[in-house]
């Protein structure tokens, strides 16, 4: 057979994504498997940041807000557009992924009325199941899980919304959002999809597979920085309808009007909220431009590759020792992320950090490899595993 480390090697010898690895940051030694958790940083963030606070905020003070900051959540939105697949006025940047899950909920529970249940599936992630239970709850509804197969006939005339994220965050299944937009729409719901593990990692088509309400993060594979801004996308067509159980000054008609009573802005600016993040925007707005150049169809093909290689040896070389792979091995079923399981997982992760080969543990025997394709390489994945091969042969890690 083949030796894996020479297949790596031939693999990433054709990397059409070769020449942005250099745009990215990473401590020499280090194999990064996280980036579906936090992103390793673009080169210029800091400067981009740090020009903010030394020539804008130090020199402009007050100022420096007619100097473009207002602007900078459109601006953000514009960049960000692409990567959803929706128009730029279809996007608002703004506070965190729960805090827009929890508007976007709120609004379309009061733009169905009558309608009482809020479906997701069943071990879709925490946080989300939080927000859509207590605005469920605000509303005189229910949430209602189900096996994330039973997700689409579950849908009834008395579901408001569907909600879940597009990647399982544990085994990183890829959902598919069309369909669920079908059979949300053919019951008069609405679909909200959380796309935090899925923008970056491959191309979006939101408005092409008629996803009405999204929400996403821009600190995983986008790499804007820990607790980056988040995003929403409100369609076009429903702007008007919804409003915002969060009304805020920068959300309102006429904000430096500072009416007692609210009106909202026309189209998605109406779920802006609060004053933006200027700093933390500004590093958003760095990280995407490192973006530019790159095509998302060939970062996809690139994760997939990754993928595969990763379950191809993973089967070779693991499964003897009791490793399970948890992920679809269909690659266009699965996102940017190989999940295996072992009862001592927690001991490997642990263990391979050690090594430099960093990648995260997911209760309750998950470990979990974040393949972001702009800086893993099928060498990477090699060294993962052989390290994995050799850390289970040894007493105390995998017993």
């Amino acid at each position: 057979m083949p030796s894996p480390v020479l297949d790596a090697d031939q693999l990433d010898a054709v990397d059409p994504l070769a020449s942005f690895r250099d745009r990215f940051a990473l401590p020499a030694g280090v194999r990064y498997f996280d980036g579906n958790s936090l992103g390793a940083p673009a080169r210029g963030i800091a400067e981009r940041v740090a020009g903010v606070i030394g020539r804008e905020w130090r020199e402009g003070l007050i100022g420096s807000w007619e100097a473009g900051w207002l602007e900078l959540p459109r601006r953000v939105a514009a960049r960000l557009a692409p990567f959803l697949g929706v128009g730029a006025g279809e996007v608002a940047v703004a506070d965190a992924t729960s805090v827009n899950l929890f508007k976007l909920l709120g609004a379309a529970l009061a733009a169905r009325p009558g309608r009482r249940r809020v479906l997701a599936p069943r071990g879709n992630f925490p946080s989300d199941l939080y927000v859509a239970r207590s605005a469920a709850s605000l509303h005189g509804a229910d949430l209602v899980t189900v096996p994330a197969g039973d997700l689409a006939a579950a849908v009834d005339e008395t579901t408001a919304v569907v909600t879940l994220s597009h990647v399982d965050y544990r085994s990183g299944e890829l959902f598919d959002l069309a369909a669920l937009a079908s059979a949300a729409h053919g019951r008069g719901a609405l679909l909200l999809a959380d796309v935090s593990h899925s923008v970056g990692a491959m191309p979006l088509r939101l408005a092409d597979w008629s996803v009405d309400l999204a929400v996403g993060c821009g600190y995983k594979f986008l790499g804007g920085g820990p607790g980056a801004p988040a995003f929403l996308v409100v369609r076009e067509p429903l702007q008007e309808q919804l409003i915002s159980p969060l009304p805020g000054w920068l959300g309102h008609l006429e904000p430096f009007a500072f009416d007692e009573e609210y009106r909202p802005a026309a189209g998605v600016d109406r779920f802006l909220c609060g004053t933006p993040p200027i700093l933390s925007l500004a590093a958003l707005d760095a990280a995407l431009v490192a973006w530019e150049g790159i095509d998302l169809g060939a970062v996809r093909r690139w994760a997939e590759s990754l993928g595969d290689f990763f379950i191809a040896l993973a089967d070779e070389r693991l499964a003897a020792a009791g490793v399970v792979v948890a992920s679809p091995r269909e690659a266009a079923r699965r996102g940017a992320q190989v999940s295996l399981r072992h009862p001592r997982s927690s001991r490997l992760v642990a263990a391979l950090g050690e090594r430099g080969i960093v990648c995260d543990f997911r209760p309750p025997d998950v470990m979990r490899f974040g393949l972001h394709p702009l800086y893993v390489r099928h060498a990477d994945v090699a060294a993962a595993v052989a390290a994995c091969e050799e850390l289970l042969s040894r007493e105390g890690v995998a017993r």
